[in-house]
């Protein structure tokens, strides 16, 4: 039987784009850039989606690595993406609204070999919540309340 955990967040928006997340202890301030018509006081939801990846790619990697006893020493990593900015800004419905493609670009540093690490990172982004909700449709239920 699945063991189901729950975990939300709150935000509210404020002046122009900025957005104020409250997760657990944490604030997070989401915003666009000043030529984007933001204030710049925080990374962009796309940013966050992308910093969410590779958070999670990294906590699995350390507790897969816990687990297996595997000596990692550390993990460095880039995510990055493309998406119709045309569609975003509602001047083309030609493409999806989302990025076309998603792209982690890992160093493992641990005394593995090349196949080992292949391995090791199949396993993480198997047990990765959030690549998981990324590469799958999970269904979102948008309210008004």
């Amino acid at each position: 039987m699945a063991k189901m955990k729950t975990i939300s967040v709150e935000a509210k928006l404020d002046e122009k784009f900025k957005i104020e997340v409250k997760a657990g202890e944490h604030l997070m301030v989401v915003d666009q850039p000043k030529a984007g018509g933001g204030t710049d006081a925080g990374a962009t939801p796309l940013e966050y989606l992308f910093a969410a990846l590779a958070g999670c790619i990294g906590t699995v990697a350390r507790i897969v690595a816990m687990q297996k006893r595997i000596p990692l020493k550390g993990m460095d990593m880039k995510v990055e993406g493309a998406f119709d900015l045309e569609t975003l800004l509602g001047k083309s419905k030609e493409n999806r609204a989302g990025f076309a493609g998603i792209k982690v670009m890992l160093h493992v540093d641990a005394d593995m070999s090349k196949q080992e690490k292949e391995d090791f990172i199949r396993e993480v982004e198997s047990r990765c919540p959030v690549s998981d909700n990324i590469a799958n449709i999970t269904p979102v239920v948008i309210e008004v309340v």
